[in-house]
C-alpha cells in the first residue's frame, strides 16, 4: 500500500471513490501492475494518480493507457511482455461500468490474458450496471484467459450484462470465498463458467444468479465444487456446449455430486440428453454419451414433483448412473415427489427417495 501526496493511502482512496472504467484502461493497469509486482518488489500504482476519478462520470481510457505505458518503460526500460509472472492484484474500492452502452461489440470489463501466478483479491466489488444490458447480454464481467496458477478470492461480482466470471484454457485455478449477484430473473448470468480448463476448485462461495451458479463447458476437467451456496438460479451444470443437443457426440464422465442440500430446486437431480435451449429442436439420433456419474447423500426439498430426472438418448443411453442416500420431498405437501427415467442403466445403494427404476433392475 503506498501514500499519496495528500497523506492518504492508495487503499482509503481507492476505497471510498468508485471509479468508473472501461475494458482497456482495466486490461492496462492490470497488467503494469501485474508486470512491476514480477519485476520490482513493493511497487505499486494508483489509478488516481493516472487521472482517474470517482465522480460515476469521468471515463478514462486513451490517458491512462499512455501514461501507464511511459511509466512501465521509465520503471524497466524495456518493452511489454505479454507472459508475464504476477504477485497481486489488490481491489478494494468499487469498479463500475459506464451506465450507458458502451461499446456494441462483445467484450469484457475486465480481462486477465495470460498471467501466471496470478492473485485478484480485497474486499471491493466489480458492478456490471447489467440491466442495461440484459436485452442482448453480450458483455461478461471478469475474464482469464490462459491464466496458471491463478487465485480469486473474497472479491464480489454484482449485475454482470453475461456471465461474472469467465475462466478460458486456464489451469489450477483456486475461487474461495467470491460472492456474486444478480436478480432471479435476469438472462445468462452465470456466477462461474469455464471451457478447457483443469484443476479448478471452488470454495465457500455465494452465488446467486438468473443463470447457472457454476457451468462447465467442453474440455474440462478435475473441477471440485465445495461448500458453496448457489440460488437463485439453474444450479450446478455440465455442458458440452452446442454437442450436448439432440445430435451430439462425444462423452462425459466421472461426475460426483456429494452430501448437497436442496432447497425449493425444481429438479435436484437431472441428466438431460435432449437439452434444446431454443425450445423447438427436431428429435434426433446420437447424444452426448454419459457415464460415471453418482448422487450421494442428496438431501432436501424440490419445488416440482419430478424431483429426479434423468433423460437418456435409446442411441446413445446413460450408463453407470450409481444414486445412495438420496431423500427428496416436494414443497407442494400434498404432493408425492417422483422419477422420470428413461434409457438408463444405473445401481441403487441405501433409501433412495422418489423410487428409482433403471433398466435392467
Amino acid at each position: 500500500m503506498s501514500n499519496l501526496p495528500d497523506g492518504s493511502s492508495t487503499q482509503q482512496r481507492v476505497g471510498a471513490e468508485r471509479i468508473v472504467v472501461v475494458f482497456f484502461v482495466l486490461l492496462m493497469l492490470a497488467l503494469s501492475a501485474a508486470q512491476s509486482a514480477a519485476g520490482q518488489q513493493g511497487k505499486s500504482y494508483n489509478v488516481v494518480d493516472f487521472h482517474a476519478a470517482g465522480d460515476g462520470n469521468t471515463v478514462i481510457q486513451s490517458d491512462m493507457e499512455r501514461n501507464l505505458q511511459r511509466q512501465q518503460f521509465a520503471d524497466h526500460a524495456h518493452p511489454w511482455r505479454k507472459d508475464i509472472l504476477a504477485e497481486r492484484d489488490q481491489l478494494d474500492g468499487g469498479i463500475v461500468a459506464p451506465n450507458a452502452i458502451w461499446t456494441t461489440t462483445a467484450a469484457n470489463l475486465l480481462t486477465f490474458y495470460s498471467v501466471g501466478n496470478l492473485t485478484v483479491e480485497g474486499s471491493g466489488q466489480i458492478d456490471g450496471n447489467g440491466a442495461i444490458w440484459w436485452a442482448c447480454f453480450k458483455q461478461k464481467l471478469l475474464s482469464f484467459s490462459s491464466c496458471n496458477n491463478l487465485l480469486v478470492r473474497n472479491i464480489h461480482l454484482k449485475d454482470s450484462p453475461d456471465k461474472h466470471m469467465t475462466l478460458h484454457r486456464c489451469s489450477q485455478v483456486n475461487v474461495y470465498n467470491v460472492s456474486v449477484t444478480a436478480p432471479g430473473d435476469s438472462p445468462n448470468t452465470d456466477g462461474i463458467s469455464m471451457s478447457i480448463s483443469d484443476h479448478v476448485y471452488i470454495s465457500s462461495c455465494s452465488i446467486q444468479s438468473g443463470d447457472d451458479c457454476v457451468s462447465i463447458l467442453s474440455g474440462t476437467t478435475d473441477v471440485n465444487i465445495t461448500d458453496n451456496t448457489c440460488g437463485p438460479g439453474h444450479g450446478i451444470r455440465y455442458k458440452c456446449t452446442t454437442m450436448s443437443m439432440q445430435g451430439g457426440k462425444g462423452s462425459a464422465n466421472g461426475f460426483l455430486f456429494e452430501n448437497l442440500k436442496m432447497n425449493e430446486v425444481q429438479h435436484p437431480i437431472d441428466i438431460d440428453q435432449f437439452y434444446c435451449p431454443p425450445g423447438n429442436c427436431q428429435p434426433q439420433d446420437g447424444a452426448v454419451a454419459i457415464s460415471d456419474a453418482r448422487f450421494i447423500n442428496i438431501q432436501g426439498i424440490s419445488s416440482d414433483p419430478e424431483a429426479i430426472k434423468i433423460m437418456c438418448s435409446k442411441s446413445v443411453q446413460c450408463r453407470g448412473i450409481y444414486l445412495d442416500n438420496v431423500n427428496l420431498s416436494c414443497s407442494r405437501h400434498t404432493a408425492q415427489t417422483r422419477a422420470t427415467i428413461l434409457n438408463a442403466y444405473g445401481t441403487i445403494a441405501g433409501m433412495v427417495k422418489p423410487e428409482v427404476r433403471f433398466l435392467g433392475t
